[in-house]
Order: structure tokens, then sequence, then C-alpha cells
């Protein structure tokens, strides 16, 4: 289970006051579950997710992992958290230019020195429908691929918890889609929390639970008007296309 508990990150501009990117927020993400945490672009979003994340330290509060408080480790056991147990989705703009597909989504477990690596992350990528691209070069995927293959990186070496931010924001709509139905079911298939930050509430349909972060502070969910009315169509028997 994750458990933020008053989590506060201020940061200090110029001799005004410090202004609060994140701002008490508490949340509790039971195991497996898939939490979308929505907000438009200066909402905190990216703040609260580096501080799980361990790569910037609370100001306030804990980040608790099945109890144990990870903003509280030291960074040689921040760096064993975030290699072994943690999963992150970012852009595509992370993988490495002219490495294989196979590559790319093998580097977290040749970090860990896993034997056979490229041959353990093999049936990842084929499940995300890159079987007959594995070998092919970043410049030749598509961005739909592309960002599958940082899916297969982030979720190599089998993490507890996933953060995703904004995974899907340099995709169109269909690509969008078709990825955040592949994430949420590898998710689900191999049972760990999902925690995506996201400004599109099309995106957060595809959550089992949506909370609103406004200002660094967890507010009642409020997605426009007009894509609220529509009804969600992202059931997980649907299978996504893998022609991206």
């Amino acid at each position: 289970m994750l458990e933020l508990r008053e989590l506060v990150k201020r940061y200090h501009v110029g001799a005004g006051d410090p202004i609060r990117a994140v701002d008490g927020v508490s949340i509790v993400i039971a195991p497996g579950e898939i939490l979308a945490l929505y907000g438009p672009s200066g909402s905190g979003k990216t703040t609260l997710l580096e501080l799980i994340a361990t790569l910037q330290r609370p100001d306030e509060g804990s980040v608790l992992l099945d109890g144990r408080d990870v903003s509280a480790l030291s960074a040689k056991e921040q760096d064993h958290f975030r290699l072994h147990e943690l999963g992150m989705v970012g852009g595509v703009q992370s993988l490495i230019p002219g490495a294989r597909a196979i590559e790319n989504a093998a580097l977290k477990l040749l970090l860990v020195n896993r034997k056979r690596a490229m041959a353990s992350v093999q049936p990842l990528l084929e499940r995300l429908g890159l079987g007959e691209r594995l070998h092919h070069r970043t410049d030749q995927l598509s961005m739909g691929e592309r960002q599958r293959v940082v899916i297969a990186r982030a979720l190599s070496t089998n993490p507890r918890l996933v953060l995703a931010d904004e995974p899907t924001g340099s995709l169109d709509t269909q690509n969008s889609r078709d990825v955040l139905a592949l994430l949420r079911g590898v998710c689900r298939e191999r049972e760990m929390t999902l925690l995506l930050a996201t400004h599109d509430p099309n995106a957060a349909a595809f959550a089992d639970r949506v909370v609103e972060l406004r200002d660094g502070r967890i507010e009642p969910y409020r997605p426009d008007a007009d894509l609220a009315s529509q009804p969600n169509e992202h059931s997980d028997e649907v299978e996504p296309s893998t022609q991206l």
C-alpha cells in the first residue's frame, strides 16, 4: 500500500514567500489500484511524483510504501528502491537514440545485472505488441511504439509501484487510448499499483479512481463538463490495437 501523509514541498523564488508546490497532500492507494492524479500544468503533479520516487525530499510529511518511509531512506537505499521496486513511465525522450527496441527496454535489467536481460524483457515487449519490432532502432519506431518501449523498461523489473507522468502527452488520441489500455492491462496482470498523472480526462478515465490536484492541494475531481458526460469506453475486455 502507498500512503502519502501531509506531504509539503516548498520552492523559494526571489525574495517573496515560498511557493508550496505540494501543499499538505494525503492519499492512500491500495495494492494493485490504478489511481489517476488529474490536474492542469503547474498544479504540482510532477513534483508530487518526484517526492514519491525519492528524487526530491519533502519539507514535511512522509511517503510510506507498505509502512516503510521511503523518503527517510539513505541515498543508497533510495537508489535501490528506484531500481528494483519502482517503475517510472515518462516520455520517449528517455530512449537511447540508435539502440534497438529490446536494448532500450532491457536497460534497467542490465543495471541490476540480470543475466539474459534482453531475453527476460522480450515476453513483455511481445505482450505490448512489439514482437516484430524488437530489433528496430528508435528512429524506426512510431511514437506509439516508442512509448510502449518506455513502458516495457519501467515494468521490466516487476516493480510494486509504477508512476506514469503524462505518458501519452506526445501521442494522438487513438495511440493514447491504446497505450493506456496496454499499460493498465499489464499492471493488472502483474498486480502492480499504478499512479497516473495526467491533465487529460480521457486518460483519467482508465483509472479505478481519480483525485484532482490544483495549486498543490487535493480537491474534488471536476473534469471538463463536455468530457464528463461521455461514457467510459475503456473496458478491460477491449483489446487495444497494436498497430501504433
